[in-house]
């Protein structure tokens, strides 16, 4: 633009006129009106449910986040948790699927439709589950067979989402009463800036509309980040937050770290690295529950055509996941065996620490015939857990004496409750009759003794009998029926998981 053209503008432009005030308030538009709706106070009995699919891991009308690095068995999972949908058999992975079987989908972006039935077909041989028990349930489409998915794009003018790819997707999960839809990997359904927080919100968004529209429930497969060596969890996503803050259950999965292994006694690397847990890291629609074990378990599929098969006799072995339960430090003890400790610790003194030569686990070793001689013997972690249980539960006492060798106080442990109810003292210097206190540190409550009521005031914890051998009065404990003192007794609002006081295997196992 030069100077004449920009002079026949000004020319030709006309004044500017001022609208009136009370025009302007004329012309102006009402003012917004919000109001508060009052709580309608519904009958709880008339509340609906919330619509679970299977256990307490996948809602419809919501979108399910599964967060693993590579390797752990997401892909196995899938497998076994689809078989587990779709005949509807709870034993499989241990979830209920509510209502009976499912139909579900699988589309995988990454692996080929070989592979993926490979998976299914293992899983399959080894929970014996056939054809018929799944029906026609289950879809599989395979992303490098040429099924692709591309739910948002991003171009020049930045990303949109695929209206029409999202409606033809809603149709055909109605028309095929699809209750679960798995799309592994959650990356591979777009292709905008994973890193875009504003752009994953997005996407992650539009799945939870698919999964409301369709009523069924998403499940969105995801890697981390890179973790060097911390634990998953759900803020360890890859790329924008906004997928987790869509989800409403996410799902992460650990593979056994090495001091989970020294605590359940597996030496075994190879052993160590098939077991991986699976916890809801962020569930607002149910109470969170406690990680679950799997195991990752071969399975030969028996696709060997024979002598003259190039790669052997034997067929390709597949990973399938497992339900798996984490050895039990009481497996196979009774209360012979915790009376026979009782006894090798009354005819002795040991000491709570770890460090002493005279530690009490070596007692304990002696008398259930375990090794106690080395720090990372698996038995050694055994006797601590079951050393820490019995002073929780009362059946072993911590009481401070003077180390006749080093001349200062010591923590010592004890005999407290005996496992039967005729023989020794609550305590080895004896406890004093009921209502005059002196009792030794801090034992869980019990049921009181047999034909005698509780409450304020009952002699609930022990019942005088005669004279211990240091002269106080000796006691008995009856127990509550059941093996005695093999679990804790737990007073309201303990969970059972709260340290010790100066518990000395805190933090060990």
């Amino acid at each position: 633009m030069n100077a004449a053209s920009l002079q026949q503008r000004f020319d030709e432009a006309q004044p500017f006129v001022p609208v009136p005030l009370e025009t302007s308030v004329r012309v102006a538009k009402p003012p917004v009106a919000i109001k508060a709706s009052p709580f309608r106070w519904p009958n709880a009995k008339t509340l609906p449910r919330r619509p679970w699919v299977w256990g307490r891991w996948l809602l419809r009308e919501t979108v399910t986040a599964v967060i693993a690095p590579g390797g752990v068995g997401k892909s196995s999972f899938v497998a076994s948790m689809m078989l587990a949908l779709a005949s509807g058999r709870q034993d499989i992975l241990g979830k209920t699927s509510w209502g009976g079987p499912k139909a579900v989908w699988y589309w995988n972006l990454e692996d080929s439709l070989g592979e993926l039935e490979m998976q299914l077909t293992a899983a399959a041989l080894f929970h014996n589950v056939s054809a018929a028990e799944c029906g026609s349930r289950i879809f599989i489409d395979s992303g490098p067979e040429g099924a692709e998915l591309c739910i948002a794009l991003e171009g020049d003018a930045g990303f949109q989402i695929a209206v029409p790819v999202v409606d033809a997707l809603v149709a055909e999960i109605i028309e095929r009463r699809i209750d679960v839809m798995v799309i592994d990997p959650f990356v591979s359904s777009h292709s905008v800036n994973e890193n875009d927080n504003g752009a994953i919100d997005a996407v992650a968004k539009t799945w939870a509309r698919i999964a409301k529209r369709a009523n069924c429930a998403i499940v969105l497969v995801h890697h981390t980040r890179k973790l060097g060596g911390e634990k998953v969890s759900a803020e360890a996503a890859r790329g924008g937050s906004s997928l987790i803050a869509a989800a409403r259950v996410t799902l992460v999965l650990n593979r056994m770290d090495s001091r989970e292994a020294e605590t359940f006694g597996i030496t075994d690397e190879s052993e160590r690295r098939r077991l991986f847990t699976v916890q809801d890291d962020k569930s607002n629609r149910a109470p969170a529950a406690d990680a679950e074990w799997f195991r990752i378990a071969s399975q030969d599929v028996g696709n060997s055509t024979g002598p003259d098969d190039p790669y052997g006799l034997q067929g390709d072995n597949v990973g399938v996941v497992i339900r798996w339960t984490p050895p039990d430090a009481f497996e196979g003890l009774t209360a012979d065996h915790l009376l026979k400790v009782q006894r090798r610790i009354d005819d002795g003194a040991w000491k709570e620490s770890v460090q002493a030569k005279d530690w009490v686990g070596f007692a304990v070793a002696d008398a259930l015939g375990l090794d106690a001689s080395k720090a990372d013997n698996s038995d050694r972690k055994r006797i601590g857990r079951l050393i820490r249980t019995w002073i929780s539960n009362g059946a072993l006492v911590v009481v401070n004496r003077r180390d006749p060798v080093k001349r200062e106080e010591k923590p010592f442990v004890e005999v407290g409750r005996w496992a039967d109810d005729t023989s020794a003292p609550l305590t080895q210097g004896g406890a004093h009759e009921v209502g005059q206190g002196g009792a030794a540190r801090a034992p869980r409550p019990t049921s009181p003794p047999l034909g005698e009521v509780g409450g304020a005031g009952a002699a609930t914890a022990c019942v005088k009998v005669g004279q211990s051998r240091a002269g106080s009065a000796e006691t008995r404990v009856v127990f509550p029926a059941g093996n005695p003192a093999f679990r804790p007794i737990l007073a309201p609002g303990e969970t059972g998981n709260e340290p010790l006081p100066n518990d000395p295997f805190e933090g060990t196992d």
